[in-house]
């Protein structure tokens, strides 16, 4: 089994290599932002690819995103801390093979790469349930509709990428202010954080 992986932590990369080695795989590539994944998977074609979900530039969901969109269909598990609602629904949309917590053990990640190899699915069910439950209320990404004009000028500059710095300087505000904002912001989205906010306004604007 040749696999590629790609996390920005460079302990858990060398730990994740170590396990995947130990279990008799080979990983042709181990690169710590999503421009190295999809360099890696192009020049090694890897069987499976390990990607965590949150790292520099292309997060794992984008490089996900962006191998479907090529008609790539090889096996991408994504590793993740924390799972937010519009990132579990992007990644399934996407064509995700498998999801699993970093808190889950060596073995865990093994048996998830032997599955999605196979033409299996190792995402748990509990997620599946939770995505579809926000499938039929459809009301955690609806977009940007429901925003006042100064809280959509908020979450555009947020969702490019604007450090507060910037935003409180084009905006007229205090850093602090605009850390509040945010995270009111972020409650009336149903948003977790700032990678979350960039999907819904990366969606708005499709």
């Amino acid at each position: 089994m040749r696999v590629l992986i790609a996390d920005d932590h460079p302990f858990l990369l060398a730990g994740v290599q170590a396990v995947l080695e130990a279990a008799g795989m080979e990983v042709v590539a181990a690169v710590a932002d999503g421009a190295g994944a999809l360099a890696g998977i192009a020049e090694h074609d890897p069987d499976v690819v390990v990607l965590d979900i949150t790292m520099p530039g292309q997060d794992g969901i984008a490089v996900l995103e962006t191998l479907r969109d090529s008609g790539d269909a090889r096996p991408v598990i994504l590793l993740t801390a924390q799972l937010g609602d519009v990132q579990l629904l992007h990644a399934l949309r996407a064509g995700v093979n498998g999801i699993l917590g970093k808190q889950g053990g060596s073995r865990t990640l093994v048996e998830a790469i032997g599955i999605v190899a196979q033409g299996g699915q190792a995402i748990a069910p509990d997620l599946l349930a939770r995505a579809d439950e926000l499938a039929r209320r459809g009301d955690t990404v609806n977009g940007l509709a429901g925003l006042s004009p100064r809280e959509l000028v908020l979450a555009k500059a947020a969702g490019s990428g604007l450090r507060n710095r910037d935003i409180a300087a084009q905006m007229g505000m205090t850093e602090g202010a605009i850390k509040v904002a945010l995270h009111r912001l972020y409650d009336k989205l149903g948003v977790a954080n700032r990678t979350e906010l960039a999907l819904l306004v990366r969606d708005s604007q499709t």
